[in-house]
């Protein structure tokens, strides 16, 4: 199958869960907004990604593609039904595009523990993962109020929706588990986040977040292909219904 994936940052894209889509020979096309790329028309979109940036949801006077994007991503999602996978940014849009509110948040940086709630316990995007998981976290903003319907999975200290479900095909984490040996120097070139990195951790707070990060790239690495598989599964299941 072809992953239409929405990128919103050169370096914000799918990092570790590329290599498990080539290795289940599947396609992926990036249309890069932050560029001007154009959305494809909906009828050639069989499975949705959203990808991290940053940008806010309601930065429409700033960056007017994004309310064509959350009406794409809702005519996706809540009219089509298709497959969703929305990270960071793209769960906060996901989230603004189904009724919910996106809201600024306490700036969370740094691998931290991400809790599952009774729903995510029972949920098959998490299953054959133990609890609590850790993760890479670096936003200022959240999910303050899911959409109706939804169903929050897993949460932290700093933030009630880590990661929330609507529907049987569509997934929203907050937090990165497909992180790849650059991506912490990568996005460090990005202004927002070394901006929200200093104020999180500090001076010394680059050189502790890359070691933080390949200290647990293993075991988010693992995380991610399992919740990949996991995703895989959840959207075969709704198509046999």
């Amino acid at each position: 199958m072809q992953i239409t994936v929405l990128q919103h940052a050169d370096t914000e894209h799918p990092g570790s869960l590329r290599q498990f889509l080539i290795e289940d020979g599947h396609e992926m096309q990036a249309i890069n907004l932050h560029r001007g790329d154009a959305l494809p028309l909906l009828d050639e979109v069989e499975v949705l990604w959203a990808m991290g940036g940053p940008m806010d949801v309601w930065q429409e006077d700033q960056f007017p593609w994004l309310a064509e994007e959350k009406r794409f991503i809702r005519a996706a999602v809540a009219e089509r039904g298709l497959p969703f996978l929305g990270v960071c940014l793209g769960h906060q849009l996901l989230a603004d595009a189904l009724g919910g509110k996106v809201g600024k948040g306490g700036t969370e940086v740094g691998v931290l523990p991400v809790s599952y709630t009774e729903a995510g316990m029972d949920s098959l995007f998490f299953d054959g993962i133990e609890g609590p998981i850790p993760v890479l976290q670096w936003h200022g903003a959240e999910v303050q109020t899911p959409p109706e319907g939804a169903r929050i999975l897993a949460t932290s200290p700093a933030c009630a929706v880590q990661a929330l479900q609507w529907g049987p095909r569509a997934l929203g984490l907050q937090f990165h588990v497909e992180i790849e040996p650059d991506t912490v120097r990568e996005w460090l070139q990005i202004p927002e986040y070394a901006k929200a990195l200093h104020e999180a951790l500090g001076s010394g707070g680059a050189t502790q977040l890359e070691a933080d990060a390949a200290a647990g790239m293993a075991a988010m690495n693992a995380v991610a292909e399992r919740i990949y598989i996991n995703w895989l599964q959840a959207m075969t299941q709704a198509e046999m219904r």
